[in-house]
Order: C-alpha cells, then sequence, then structure tokens
C-alpha cells in the first residue's frame, strides 16, 4: 500500500515512499564526420569501388558512382565497411531459421580515427571476416568472374549416359566444359581413363557420387551457368560476414549443405564424420550454441506434427511393435518411443540449448550414410560416428571413459551426464553451398533449401531500400 494517500480512521497512516534520484545515463559521444583530404577522398573512393567488387558486394564490374561531396563520401564508406564487415541485411531480413546474427557493428569510430592517423587503408583491410574459408572464397570468386567474363562454358547436351569407351561429339562436349575447371583435360572425343579421372574430380567437387559416370545429375551440376556459379560463391561470403569476429578454437561445426560434421581444436580440425541433416520442409536451421550434456539411452518424445501425420495414422500394432509409449488422453495425448536399440535416437543425443529444439543424435538407420544425398531427417541432425564424439566430449572425465559410458548404456537406463565446464563445446550449423581450397578450388554443393536464391532476393531488396533512403 506503499504510497497510497491516508485514509481517515486508520490506526496508522502509511508514510510516503522515498523518492530517490536516478543517476543520469553518460551522454552518448557523438562522433562527428571526418573531413576527408583531397588525396584521402580520391584514395578511399578508390578503394570503396574495388574492394566492394573484389568481396562479392556487386555482381558487375561496372564502377559504381563514387560521391564527390565530404559527407556523401564518407557515408559510402560507412554502408561499404557495414556490409563487408558484418553483412548487407538488415535483421528483419533474417528469416526464423536463419538463427546465426551478426554482432552490431558502427564503424564510424573507427574510420574516423583511420582518417585522422591517415590509416584509411589499413581500416579496409581489416574489414572483412578474418577467417580463411573467406579468404579462399575470395579467391574463387576472382578465378569464377573470369570464367565468367571469357564466356563461361557451354552446356553438355543431354543424352545417354557418358562413360569409359564412348567417343563422339558430346564427348568433345564434355572435356571442352570439363577444361575450364579442371587445366589437366584435354581435347578430344574418346571417353578414356584420364577422362574417367577427370569426370571423379568434378563429381568430387560438387558432392556426388564419384562413380565416373557422366549421367542426369552430374550434367545438372555441370551444365549450371558460371554466373550463376558466382551469385553462389557470393551468397556464401555473405553467411560469413554473420559470424562472430573470433570462433573458438575448439568447436563442432555442421554443413547442413554438404551434410557433414567437423571437430575443430586450435583451429584445425581433428575429427569429421558424415551427417544426416533436415529434408527440404523441414528445415535444419542456422545457429549457434554449446553443447552442455550427452544424453545415454535417450528415449524420443515425438513432435505433433510428426506423431499426427506419421505415426498415429500406423495404428496401435505398429507403435507397440516399435515400443512407442502413449502418454496422458485426450488432446493432450503424445508419444514417445522408448529407449532401446530401435530408438530413433539411437544410443546418444548431444544436447544444447536452441529455439528450435534440434539436437545431435545417433540413429538406428545406417544405411542413409551410404548415400551422396543426405537430406533426409526432420531438421535435427544424426551422426554416423557419435560414440566416437561421446568418448571425445567425455575425455577428460575421468567418470566417464569408454568403459563406464558401455556399462552405462548396456544398462539401458537412460541418463544423462552433464559436461565439464572446460569441455562444453561451441556448436555451429551452417549452411555452405560454396567452399574452396587454399588453391582456391571451389567445391559446390545444390542449394536445398533455396536459401542462396532467397539471400540474393533479400539482398537486392534491401540494396534498393538504401539506395532510396542515401537520395
Amino acid at each position: 500500500m506503499a504510497g497510497l494517500v491516508a485514509t481517515p480512521g486508520l490506526a496508522q497512516q502509511v508514510p510516503a515512499p522515498t523518492i530517490q534520484a536516478v543517476p543520469l545515463a553518460p551522454p552518448v559521444q557523438v562522433v562527428p564526420f571526418p573531413v576527408l583530404s583531397a588525396a584521402q577522398a580520391a584514395t578511399l573512393g578508390q578503394m570503396i569501388a574495388d574492394a566492394g567488387y573484389a568481396h562479392g558486394l556487386r555482381h558487375d564490374a561496372d564502377r559504381p558512382v563514387i560521391p564527390q561531396n565530404n559527407d556523401a563520401l564518407v557515408r559510402a564508406a560507412l554502408d561499404f565497411a557495414r556490409a563487408v564487415h558484418s553483412g548487407r541485411l538488415d535483421i528483419s531480413d533474417f528469416q526464423q531459421d536463419w538463427g546465426l546474427r551478426p554482432a552490431p557493428y558502427d564503424p564510424l569510430p573507427g574510420f574516423a580515427d583511420a582518417v585522422k592517423r591517415d590509416r584509411i587503408a589499413a581500416w579496409i583491410r581489416a574489414l572483412p571476416p578474418p577467417y580463411a574459408g573467406y579468404d579462399t572464397l575470395q579467391k574463387g570468386l576472382a578465378r569464377y568472374r573470369a570464367i565468367e567474363a571469357d564466356g563461361g562454358w557451354s552446356s553438355v547436351p543431354a543424352g545417354p549416359d557418358l562413360t569409359i569407351g564412348a567417343t563422339g561429339a558430346r564427348v568433345a562436349a564434355l572435356r571442352k566444359r570439363l577444361a575450364v575447371e579442371d587445366d589437366a583435360v584435354s581435347e578430344g572425343t574418346k571417353f578414356d581413363a584420364d577422362l574417367l579421372a577427370a569426370v571423379k574430380r568434378a563429381q568430387g567437387r560438387y558432392g556426388l557420387n564419384p562413380t565416373g559416370v557422366v549421367s542426369t545429375q552430374t550434367l545438372g551440376a555441370l551444365n549450371v551457368p558460371a554466373a550463376d556459379r558466382v551469385r553462389q560463391i557470393m551468397a556464401n561470403m555473405e553467411r560469413w560476414r554473420w559470424l562472430p569476429q573470433e570462433l573458438p578454437a575448439k568447436r563442432i561445426q555442421v554443413n547442413i549443405a554438404d551434410a557433414r560434421l567437423a571437430v575443430f581444436e586450435g583451429d584445425a580440425p581433428i575429427a569429421s564424420m558424415k551427417a544426416v541433416t533436415g529434408r527440404p520442409g523441414n528445415e535444419t536451421p542456422m545457429l549457434q550454441s554449446k553443447i552442455h550434456s550427452i544424453v545415454l539411452n535417450p528415449p524420443w518424445n515425438v513432435p505433433t506434427s510428426i506423431a499426427t501425420k506419421e505415426l498415429w495414422p500406423k495404428g496401435a500394432a505398429y507403435l507397440a511393435r516399435n515400443n512407442y509409449k502413449v502418454i496422458g488422453t485426450g488432446a493432450n495425448k503424445r508419444l514417445q518411443q522408448q529407449p532401446g536399440p530401435r530408438s530413433a535416437l539411437g544410443l546418444y543425443k548431444f544436447d544444447f540449448d536452441n529455439p528450435y529444439a534440434v539436437y545431435l543424435h545417433d540413429t538406428p538407420s545406417q544405411s542413409t550414410f551410404a548415400s551422396f544425398s543426405r537430406l533426409a531427417s526432420h531438421g535435427c541432425v544424426r551422426l554416423e560416428k557419435p560414440a566416437a564424439l561421446a568418448q571425445l566430449l567425455l575425455r577428460n572425465d575421468p567418470a566417464w571413459q569408454p568403459e563406464q559410458i558401455q556399462a552405462a548404456l548396456a544398462a539401458g537406463k537412460t541418463l544423462r551426464v552433464p559436461l565439464q565446464e572446460q569441455d562444453k563445446v561451441s556448436v555451429y550449423l551452417l549452411y555452405w553451398t560454396a567452399f574452396a581450397n587454399r588453391d582456391g578450388v571451389v567445391s559446390f554443393r545444390a542449394d536445398p533449401y533455396g536459401w542462396d536464391k532467397t539471400l540474393a532476393a533479400k539482398i537486392e531488396n534491401r540494396s534498393a531500400i538504401t539506395a532510396v533512403a542515401a537520395r
């Protein structure tokens, strides 16, 4: 009742509250736009034009109009800095399942300091993501832009599968197409052992089964226009800009599009394995989090949507045969698959906080790992070698060495094993459809979720909004 006016007749009046002064927040330091010298203005305009193209901020080589007015040129520099450092999207442009968000970034203080110390070039060089993965894609971008400028490549005509022993015009077209990306391929009309090896190399770069047989799927990858490959590289460079400026040296990365997991320590991969990621329509989200515990013999609490569409219609006999338990009644009725060899989660579940209710887990279905197309889950990530990952994460815990893990699994009871604080490992679910080695040789994957195209459309729309605002 504090603060109410005392009512006559009450035995004791309630005192008025003491009002304490709230300390004022420190004033926001407003950094004024720096005034550029003539030499600085000329250098800055040139660098913005060149660097914007080199970092894939625009597709066409046409040079943009550089403002001559000081403040307009400064604004152009700040817009460039935000784009190459943190990406070109506004937070409102991100889809719900694009759970990565670039950190807020104000380039003005750093730019003003660079102008004051006449170190604009160094400031520009320090803006891009500081990762080898970004640098190698930038090399690949330059290479594929040169290919596009030289006319790209001609499509290989459709027809019967091509394999060793084939001859004719289609083999000549195949050789010509492969030679654009592979210097070891020569002209000719015969499908020989050298061409077989070249086809396998190409299939490896495109994430296809390296059979050496040129069938419909291989033709489809080879016949994607060079301009589309340039845009694909640009989209992946944009996603690099969403990552924090420093990745933990100890981390797990899952490439959703490639369906592979890699474990990093000391910023170098120490282990990798195949994964199964979400099928289109059940997309695995991009996110970053930290694995805090491992569940041994996990039950599967079936999401309502999966139970309704896929399990309830199969009937009570199927549910009983596959060890599903009905929990609750009426509208609250749900399904839980009990732990065991038939559990959809297998023997291991790796938990990390996220708003999508996804996790890494084992699976009793190993056949999918033999496929080169492994987008087949409901959104969670299935692992080829979960036991090896569990042992790696628990290796510093004397209570959970391999013998103890096996004993707990054999007991059959569900048990959550918290990771020690120092062993909790960051996990990143990322969507890479283009990545390159140190020589700039780019590997491409399909865009199964259409996120490359969606991202390109959002960037184009955001660029148009920015252009209107700048007028």
